[in-house]
């Protein structure tokens, strides 16, 4: 009998790395198949069943052979999200926390409106630098920046969903978790995918800053017609800053003006931001200020009443304060809506189901 001690030990088994089909472009998926012994036609059936037909597993995808099925089972896959908690609002919004390759954990959120949109706001960080006060995810710090396909993924799977449901995702808003233009390169790309692969209309994307102002000036000039939107909240320097950290940096003066240097490169009118806290910046003579400000820019100021989150004492404003503010803003000429809050019995506020699942781990 052999001694098993002088036997050698079996080859660790080292588990292949599948590609990520929703990392490629058309060409490198065809290029992908190309490799494993496909023709070239087989990577537009295979785009179609991506991101036409919204497949979220090769099975569905029956005029490929079963053999380049069983491939992409052993070798690909679609998407890294992994969707960990998911919660529905009596209004139909639908919110989930995805955890990343990493372990780190975003938020995306679905908002379906009477019109018929269908709008996924989406994450480009796993938390945020930027300190905003009243932010849930501002209170729990930055973690790391998304790559461009795992904010896509994020508006993909929705569509994918909706295409399920007989619909299509109409519009998306990089306004989740992080600062877009703090992640500037990997939200632009996403931005040009949500475009040209997902097929979202380029004035169906809005991209939401706190007011990098270099980056908005830089954003000017990539001749892409997505809506910009500003995080502004304050019109006077002393107050913004006790808000939005960033304000520091770059002061309500700086960002006015290079906004007013974007709508003239692009004609495209900017969104204002303004979350509307009770006492706080909701009082006609802080509109009086922002009409002053504003006056003469091509905007629209979207008035949001406050989310509250356990990290921020503020409380909304009451609907009637924020029809006056609505109406001071219009005699200066700045249009504005107050805009119905979506999933407050989830706490649809960004970062808010990250902050309740990290309480349950620790109970």
């Amino acid at each position: 009998m052999s001694d098993p001690a002088a036997e050698p030990a079996a080859e660790p088994v080292t588990a292949v790395a599948r590609t990520d089909l929703l990392a490629l472009s058309r060409d490198e998926l065809t290029a992908w198949l190309r490799d494993h012994g496909q023709p070239a036609f087989r990577g537009k059936q295979l785009w179609a069943w991506l991101w036409d037909k919204g497949a979220a597993d090769f099975d569905e995808m029956t005029d490929l052979p079963k053999g380049l099925r069983q491939v992409l089972h052993e070798q690909a896959c679609i998407g890294t999200l992994t969707r960990t908690i998911e919660q529905q609002s009596q209004d139909g919004t639908r919110k989930r926390l995805y955890a990343l390759a990493d372990g780190k954990a975003v938020e995306s959120v679905l908002m379906p409106y009477n019109d018929g949109r269908r709008t996924a706001c989406i994450s480009t960080q796993a938390g945020c630098a930027m300190g905003c006060v009243f932010c849930a995810t501002g209170q729990m710090g930055f973690q790391r920046h998304l790559t461009a396909t795992e904010i896509v993924e994020q508006a993909w799977r929705f569509d994918q969903e909706l295409k399920a449901e007989g619909g299509r995702l109409s519009n998306v808003v990089l306004m989740g978790m992080g600062e877009p233009f703090h992640n500037y390169d990997n939200a632009l790309a996403a931005i040009r995918r949500l475009n040209q692969d997902l097929g979202i209309g380029a004035r169906h994307i809005t991209v939401s800053t706190v007011g990098l102002v270099p980056a908005i000036r830089r954003f000017a000039q990539e001749g892409i017609q997505v809506t910009l939107a500003i995080s502004l909240h304050a019109a006077t320097d002393a107050q913004r800053s006790a808000l939005l950290p960033v304000n520091k940096r770059w002061g309500v003066d700086e960002v006015v003006a290079a906004c007013r240097d974007y709508v003239d490169a692009t004609h495209r009118r900017v969104t204002f931001e303004w979350a509307l806290i009770a006492g706080e910046n909701d009082t006609p003579d802080e509109a009086h200020r922002l009409g002053r400000l504003l006056r003469g820019l091509t905007c629209h100021v979207n008035l949001i009443p406050l989310n509250p989150t356990k990290g921020y004492g503020g409380a909304p404003t009451a609907e009637p304060d924020a029809a006056a503010f609505v109406e001071v803003l219009g005699r200066y000429g700045v249009p504005a809506t107050v805009r119905v809050r979506r999933g407050i019995d989830i706490d649809a506020g960004c970062g808010q189901l990250r902050e309740r699942a990290d309480a349950e781990a620790t109970q």
